[in-house]
């Protein structure tokens, strides 16, 4: 997310901060919650440094029990959940649950596998015989700040592999997401959890730093914006902290061929519409040839008339709203930059005529440099098309950006496209489908994008101590003969 954009970690940049559930379908206010006291935060620190101490010396088939516990209670829950997402945020209910479904996987995946992967590793001494292993353990007491565009999958993904590595984390959510981040910390103690294993907080924006300098804290991961992402990095730099930082993308989507067509264009609409387009992994920049342009951009034309705006909780509504009003004023005045200075309106471009945080799905030509949506992320239903010459163009295209998160690649000869993903500067490049997301699949950036890596095996070896034990032979002095 660029800083132009509603920062995904907090609602800051409104005028009125605070942590509350604001239907962005009908704009009320549902409930609100008080901040985290400033005088509390020490204790909050402690408990979850004694909860460390504890938790470390639980045996790693303990820990993944609980995880396993968590996601089994998950999938009891899971329309109860999803109708919380669905209430702060926005989020169609189907695409809420599909969330949800991706949680349970990834909490199930890093209790089936966490305990292999602490593993240790044998080393071949190359000196002095006898044996050397590098072994896997937990640090101690993680902050993460976490966004509200997929409120339950950001959580998990810290908490499932760091909880079986050991560790224990403390929350600061967003503050659109009060509700769903209660029930997270309400799952994971009643999946066995001691307390301060899992803590949720509701942290003002100026005590993250308290946090980040308590000796106690030995990591921070943020998903957020490039503004909040600099801001944390600086201050874990400062008290040589570790950091993970997420902080979002401006995903080309290269089409190099007018093959599977209508394969394509769905994959398009899917990579860029989904979450209504409220995703860091969201095809921003479609990048297609020259040959296969025109009816590439008709038949994204017809694909973007279908979405209707609507309550997100109706199984029939196409087009959710988006997280907040001011979320969809950002974007509207991205489009409408754009449109002032020259771009081409092949679809939407406006705000609906209908109550909510709504904008019309968008479809934009003729983007040129000088107009922000070519640098910015555009975080919404809208979609920026570029015509290139050759797969040349195309690649330099996709690489001109401060981003590097996710890429796709589109095209019927697959070496054809293999060449051209290994040209691209991203963190992950899916050839023939949208960028995704699974748990044995790790997921991070590049560049502006930022650094570390989420899920798969990667995850568990951002927060450790891969420690070296090293074991050398006692040499036996021979005792003097006597007389």
């Amino acid at each position: 997310m660029t800083a132009t954009q509603n920062a995904p970690t907090t609602a800051s940049d409104s005028a009125e901060r605070r942590y509350a559930t604001v239907n962005p379908f009908t704009g009320e206010t549902e409930k609100e919650f008080p901040f985290t006291e400033t005088s509390e935060i020490d204790g909050i620190i402690g408990k979850a440094h004694t909860a460390y101490q504890e938790w470390r010396d639980r045996s790693v088939e303990e820990r993944a029990a609980v995880v396993q516990k968590a996601a089994e209670l998950l999938d009891e829950r899971i329309m109860d959940y999803a109708a919380l997402i669905t209430k702060e945020m926005g989020k169609r209910r189907d695409e809420a649950v599909g969330e949800l479904f991706l949680c349970s996987m990834i909490l199930k995946y890093y209790a089936g596998n966490g305990p292999k992967f602490l593993e240790p590793t044998s080393i071949e001494p190359m000196m002095g015989g006898g044996e050397a292993v590098i072994e896997t353990k937990p640090v101690g007491v993680l902050l993460a700040i976490e966004p509200w565009n997929f409120p339950f999958y950001q959580v998990v993904r810290v908490v499932g592999p760091n909880l079986v590595l050991g560790n224990t984390v403390i929350l600061k959510h967003s503050e659109i997401n009060p509700q769903c981040a209660v029930a997270i910390e309400q799952l994971f103690t009643d999946a066995g959890a001691p307390a301060g294993v899992f803590t949720n907080t509701f942290l003002r924006i100026e005590d993250v730093e308290q946090v980040i300098a308590d000796p106690r804290i030995q990591g921070v991961t943020l998903t957020g914006s490039e503004r909040a992402g600099s801001s944390v990095a600086a201050l874990a730099g400062k008290h040589l902290k570790k950091s993970v930082l997420e902080l979002g993308g401006s995903d080309p989507f290269i089409v190099l061929d007018g093959e599977n067509l209508e394969a394509t264009v769905k994959a398009a609409t899917a990579g860029r519409m989904g979450n209504t387009g409220q995703a860091c992994t969201a095809s921003k920049r479609l990048i297609v040839t020259e040959d296969a342009f025109e009816p590439f951009v008709e038949g994204l034309k017809q694909a973007f008339g279908i979405f209707a705006p609507g309550d997100p909780a109706d199984p029939a509504t196409s087009l959710a709203p988006l997280s907040s009003e001011k979320a969809a004023q950002d974007l509207q005045a991205q489009i409408q930059d754009a449109i002032d200075k020259g771009a081409t309106v092949v679809a939407g471009g406006q705000r609906p005529e209908h109550a909510g945080a709504f904008v019309a799905a968008t479809i934009l030509t003729d983007v040129t440099p000088e107009m922000r949506a070519y640098r910015e992320e555009l975080f919404g239903p809208a979609a920026v098309v570029y015509k290139v010459k050759d797969a040349d163009e195309a690649i330099a295209l996709a690489n001109d950006s401060d981003f590097g998160l996710g890429a796709t690649v589109m095209g019927s000869d697959l070496d054809h496209a293999r060449s051209v993903a290994e040209r691209l500067e991203a963190g992950m490049v899916w050839i023939n489908q949208p960028t995704g997301s699974s748990p044995e699949l790790p997921f991070g950036g590049i560049k502006r994008s930022g650094y570390g890596r989420e899920l798969s095996e990667l995850a568990m070896f951002e927060f450790a101590n891969r420690r070296l034990l090293r074991t050398v032979p006692v040499k036996k002095t021979e005792k003097p003969q006597a007389g």
